[in-house]
C-alpha cells in the first residue's frame, strides 16, 4: 500500500467556474452532534475571518461565476454579523442558503434575514422527536426550539430543506422525518446516511448502519418519491460503505464547487484536509479566482491524469471519477487510490467487512463533538 503517494500532474483542461460555494463561517455551535463533518480541530473564534474579509470573498465568488451560496458552519446563527453578511451576498447578486440548526434564530431575527434577502433555508434533523434529537444533538431542549424555529421559518414564507442525517441509531425514524417534512411544508428533505468524515469518523462504532438498515432506508426512500411526487423532493445520499460503486463526489474534484473554512482556507471539498500532503490556500492571501484555477490543492485530483488503475482504464471513469478521494485516503491510506468502495477495489472485501464489524459494536458509545 502506497502511504505517501502524491498527484501527479495535474490535466491541463480549464475548469469550468465553480456553480456553488459553502461558506463555513464559523466552527462555533450550540449542537455537538457526533457525525458532525466540521474537522477534529476546531477554528477559535477570533481565528475566523472578520465581516468585511467574507464581504469581500462574497464578491469575488460572484466575479468567479459562482451563483449560490450556502452558508453554513457550525451554526452560522453564531455569527451576530450573519444578518450583514446576507445582504452583502444579495447585493452582488449570489443565490443565498443558509444551512442550520435554527437554535438561535428568533423570529425577529427570521425577519431580518428575509428583509436582507435571504433565498431559502436548510434546517437539521437529529431525530423526530425531543429524546433522540437532543440525545444526538448533545443539547437539551433543542428539539422543541428547533420545532418553533421551524414554525417561523415556515410562517416567514422561507423556502424549507429538511436535511435529516441518519444512522444506525435513528434510522427508524425515517419515516416520520418525512412525514415532518410535508407537514412543515417543506419542499425537500436530504436523507443522508452518515457519511464517515469529521467525527463521523470517531463514531464509525456507535454509527454505522446495518446492511438491513441500508436497503431498508433505499426502499422508504423510492416508494415516498413515488408517493409524494409533486408535492416533496427527496434527495437521498446513501451509505458508502453498502453500496458495490462510489458516489460522484462533489460532482468531481474541483469542477463545480468550493469550500472557504472559517480561517479563510479553500477546499475542493469539506474532508479535503484530511488528506496530509495537500496544502490549500487563504483568500488572506490569494484571489478566489487564482485558488479556483491554478491553486494545487484542486489541481491534484481534476480530471484522470492522477487515476491509478483500475480507474484508468474503468469505462465508469467518467461518471464517478474514481469515488471520493478523502474515503480512498481514510481506508487506503493513498488518497489516489480507487475509493474502496468500489468492488473493483482490492479493498473492497476489507471496506465490506469493517462495515459489518462496526455495524455489529452493539455496545459502542458516542464521542461527542467539543469545542471551540
Amino acid at each position: 500500500m502506497n502511504t505517501h503517494a502524491k498527484p501527479t500532474a495535474a490535466t491541463t483542461v480549464r475548469p469550468k467556474p465553480p456553480i456553488a460555494m459553502l461558506a463555513e463561517l464559523t466552527h462555533r455551535c450550540p449542537l455537538s452532534c457526533p457525525y458532525c463533518s466540521n474537522p477534529l480541530e476546531l477554528t477559535k473564534r477570533d481565528a475566523e475571518l472578520p465581516t468585511e474579509v467574507w464581504v469581500d470573498v462574497f464578491r469575488q465568488a460572484a466575479d468567479l461565476g459562482v451563483l449560490q451560496l450556502h452558508l453554513s458552519g457550525g451554526e452560522p446563527a453564531s455569527r451576530r454579523d450573519l444578518v450583514d453578511l446576507v445582504r452583502a451576498a444579495r447585493d452582488v447578486g449570489l443565490y443565498t442558503n443558509l444551512i442550520t440548526s435554527a437554535i438561535g434564530l428568533t423570529e425577529r431575527r427570521l425577519k431580518e434575514l428575509d428583509e436582507a434577502g435571504l433565498d431559502h433555508v436548510q434546517l437539521s434533523l437529529q431525530g423526530t422527536d425531543a429524546e433522540m434529537a437532543d440525545r444526538i444533538g448533545g443539547y437539551r431542549g433543542g428539539f422543541a426550539r428547533k420545532m418553533q424555529a421551524a414554525q417561523w421559518i415556515v410562517d416567514a414564507g422561507f423556502p424549507l430543506t429538511l436535511n435529516a442525517v441518519v444512522h444506525r441509531q435513528n434510522l427508524h425514524q425515517l419515516p416520520r422525518a418525512i412525514e415532518m417534512a410535508v407537514e412543515m411544508k417543506a419542499r425537500r428533505i436530504e436523507v443522508a446516511i452518515v457519511q464517515f468524515h469529521g467525527w463521523a469518523m470517531e463514531n464509525r462504532a456507535a454509527m454505522m448502519p446495518t446492511r438491513e438498515q441500508a436497503a431498508e432506508a433505499g426502499r422508504i426512500v423510492a416508494e415516498a418519491r413515488v408517493r409524494l411526487k409533486g408535492q416533496l423532493v427527496l434527495d437521498y445520499v446513501p451509505a458508502d460503505y453498502h453500496n458495490d460503486y462510489p458516489k460522484r463526489c462533489m460532482g468531481g474534484w474541483g469542477t463545480t464547487g468550493l469550500n472557504v473554512t472559517p480561517e479563510g482556507k479553500v477546499l475542493p471539498c469539506h474532508a479535503a484536509e484530511t488528506i496530509p500532503h495537500l496544502t490549500f490556500d487563504n483568500v488572506r492571501d490569494r484571489p478566489l479566482s487564482e485558488i479556483w484555477y491554478q491553486g494545487a490543492a484542486f489541481q491534484a485530483y481534476r480530471g484522470e491524469d492522477w487515476m491509478q488503475e483500475p480507474c484508468r482504464s474503468c469505462e465508469r471513469r467518467k461518471i464517478d471519477f474514481g469515488g471520493c478521494r478523502c474515503q480512498a485516503m481514510a481506508i487506503a491510506g493513498d488518497p489516489a487510490a480507487t475509493d474502496p468502495v468500489c468492488i473493483k477495489s482490492p479493498l473492497h472485501g476489507r471496506m465490506v467487512a469493517m462495515a459489518d464489524d462496526f455495524a455489529g459494536d452493539d455496545a459502542a458509545v458516542l464521542t461527542y463533538r467539543t469545542g471551540p
